[in-house]
């Protein structure tokens, strides 16, 4: 199997624009900073590093998406969106509108957690067979299909929402975890004494025949890394407050 490779329509007068723009601001953090040869021939085997170890990915995902996507949000009203982030895969099992996303009896232990709302359209009204696709880490921080002791689809489904839009999840209340550290990226954060750490948070990608799909996260109040998150992805409209029931469930 061969993933497609990606395209766009930019034209070689924008290419050109942007390339010279970028460089030249790298450029510019060289001559501000006086970044020596040393420096630099760390820089240069840094970047092999990061090919070689396959974190381009996970590096752009964490430190430039963000911004990609204010981009996007510009042009957009309705949900604010987030980051997509590298731990998604698409197809994933289809669920009812009132459901439980595939977990492990190890799974089951944590505080449950019980996810509802509506997606309607701009004006209020709801999108009956609305698609809300959810995935989120596991309680110690990994993802289904890229963990190898995870089942291929834990935390993760599509679920089809009803004649009104509305859906329930029940799922788990995920804890903050460290994007990876044992490669070049962490070697990145490290060397500036960073941390690696993103909030607890749900990822969501919201679709409905005939409208744009909305890719976000929601966050956790008063969760830890809210206010550095790594990624630099939270935004105050994004952050839930869950109540807990009388049968010890989260509610958001």
């Amino acid at each position: 199997f061969k993933a497609e490779r990606a395209t766009a329509d930019t034209s070689p007068e924008r290419l050109a624009a942007i390339a010279k723009d970028a460089l030249g601001a790298l450029n510019d953090v060289i001559l501000k900073h006086g970044v020596t040869y040393p420096e630099y021939r760390v820089f240069k085997q840094w970047l092999i590093d990061v090919g070689e170890g396959g974190e381009w990915p996970l590096f752009l995902d964490v430190f430039i998406e963000h911004s990609v996507e204010e981009v996007l949000a510009r042009s957009r009203k309705g949900t604010k969106g987030s980051i997509e982030g590298p731990y998604y895969i698409e197809n994933s099992p289809e669920l009812p509108s009132k459901c439980t996303l595939p977990m492990r009896e190890e799974d089951e232990k944590i505080t449950p957690l019980v996810f509802s709302g509506q997606v309607t359209d701009l004006d209020g009204n709801g999108l009956a067979g609305a698609k809300v696709e959810l995935w989120h880490a596991d309680n110690d921080g990994y993802y289904s299909q890229f963990a190898p002791h995870l089942p291929e689809w834990n935390l993760r489904g599509t679920i089809i929402a009803d004649e009104e839009g509305r859906y329930e999840i029940t799922t788990i209340q995920p804890a903050p975890y460290q994007i990876p550290t044992d490669g070049p990226t962490g070697q990145f954060i490290e060397a500036q004494n960073g941390h690696p750490w993103r909030p607890a948070h749900l990822h969501l990608i919201v679709s409905a025949p005939g409208k744009e799909s909305v890719t976000t996260q929601l966050y956790f109040k008063g969760g830890e890394w809210i206010d550095s998150d790594v990624a630099s992805a939270t935004k105050p409209e994004l952050i839930l407050d869950p109540k807990t029931g009388d049968d010890g469930k989260n509610y958001v």
